[in-house]
This record gives structure tokens, sequence and C-alpha cells, in this order.
């Protein structure tokens, strides 16, 4: 028998991964083509800074997540 949670889990990873990749790769490659090397340069480094607080704010939900499963099993 198949575990659904676990399917859905890597559901929503690749998907997440597929989106990210979209992004930076789609967008990116357009912005360089388009108007150039500098530009293309920028776009990079406001999707990495936009990046920083969704990092962030998804490594602080983890851990609450994980310490909140630690203290239910004691």
């Amino acid at each position: 028998m198949r575990d659904l949670n676990k399917y859905m889990r890597e559901t929503r990873i690749r998907l997440i991964i597929g989106a990210v990749s979209l992004i930076f790769l789609l967008g990116e490659g357009l912005i360089f083509l388009i108007y150039g090397k500098g530009p293309g340069l920028m776009g990079l480094i406001c999707l990495f800074v936009g990046m920083v607080p969704v990092l962030l704010i998804t490594l602080v939900i983890y851990v609450f997540d994980w310490s909140v499963k630690h203290a239910n099993r004691e």
C-alpha cells in the first residue's frame, strides 16, 4: 500500500523546485537575452535577495515544527 502523505510531500517539494527553477532560468534568461548582461545580473541579485526572507521564514517554521514534535514525544 502507498503512503499518500509521503507522496503528497514529495509532490509539493517537486512543484516548489520546478517553480523556482522556472523563475530563475526562464525569467533570468529572458532578462539576459532582451536587456543584456548588466540588467541580467541585477535581476539575479534581486531574485536572490528576494528569496532570503522566504528561506528565513521557512527555516523558522521548520524549527518551530521540530520543537513542537520533539516536545510532544516526551
